[in-house]
C-alpha cells in the first residue's frame, strides 16, 4: 500500500491539486515512492523509444539506466506519479535546488499521449516544488523533440537556453515562475 493515497485528478492531492486529465479519467496523481522504481523504469524506457527514433540512438540516459539508480534518484524525489486504477501511466521527477524546481524525466505510457497526463503531472509537482520554497521550475529536453516543447510551452514554460549538442541537435532549457501555492 502507497504511504501517500492516490487522489483523483480534479480533487487536492497529497499536497497537490490537479486538473486538465479527461473527466472520463480515473487517473489518479500521487507522490513518487522508492517502491515505485520499478514500474517508474519500465514506463519510462516505454516512453523514451519514441524519443531514440526521433534522434536515431538508444544510448539515452533514460533508456540506459539501472534500477539501481532510479532507486537512488527516487529516495529524496518531490516527483509524482499517474495511476489509472493500479497501472502506473505518468511518472515525473522533480528536486528543488534552492529556489529552483528542477524537473526531470517525465514519461508517459505511449498509449496514453495527448490526454493531459503530462500537464497534470507537472501542475502537480509545481505545486509541490512551490509548497517547498522554489519560485520558478526548470526542464530541458531535445531541441528535436518538438512535442514536448509544444506542451512546455502551453502549460507556461519559456525558453532561456540552447546549448549545442555533439550530435547536431540543441538541448533546449525552460523555465516557469510558480507562483501558486507559495507559502509565506
Amino acid at each position: 500500500m502507497p504511504a501517500h493515497p492516490a487522489t483523483p485528478v480534479g480533487q487536492p492531492a497529497d499536497p497537490a491539486s490537479v486538473s486538465g486529465v479527461s473527466d472520463n479519467s480515473d487517473v489518479t496523481i500521487r507522490p513518487i515512492e522508492p517502491g515505485d522504481a520499478g514500474e517508474v523504469m519500465t514506463l519510462q524506457r516505454a516512453a523514451f523509444v519514441q524519443e531514440a527514433l526521433i534522434y536515431g540512438t538508444p544510448d539515452m540516459p533514460p533508456l540506459t539506466q539501472t534500477l539501481e539508480e532510479v532507486q537512488s534518484e527516487l529516495e529524496e524525489n518531490l516527483g509524482v506519479v499517474a495511476l489509472d486504477g493500479a497501472r502506473m501511466v505518468g511518472a515525473l521527477r522533480a528536486r528543488v535546488d534552492g529556489d529552483l524546481l528542477l524537473v526531470g524525466r517525465i514519461a508517459i505510457a505511449p498509449d496514453r499521449a495527448g490526454e493531459g497526463i503530462g500537464s497534470a503531472l507537472l501542475e502537480a509537482v509545481e505545486r509541490r516544488g512551490a509548497e517547498r520554497g522554489a519560485s520558478e521550475a526548470e526542464l530541458f529536453t531535445g531541441s528535436l523533440s518538438e512535442a514536448n516543447l509544444r506542451l512546455y510551452e502551453r502549460v507556461g514554460y519559456a525558453q532561456t537556453q540552447r546549448v549545442p549538442g555533439d550530435d547536431g541537435t540543441e538541448q533546449v532549457f525552460l523555465r516557469k515562475r510558480l507562483d501558486h501555492g507559495r507559502r509565506g
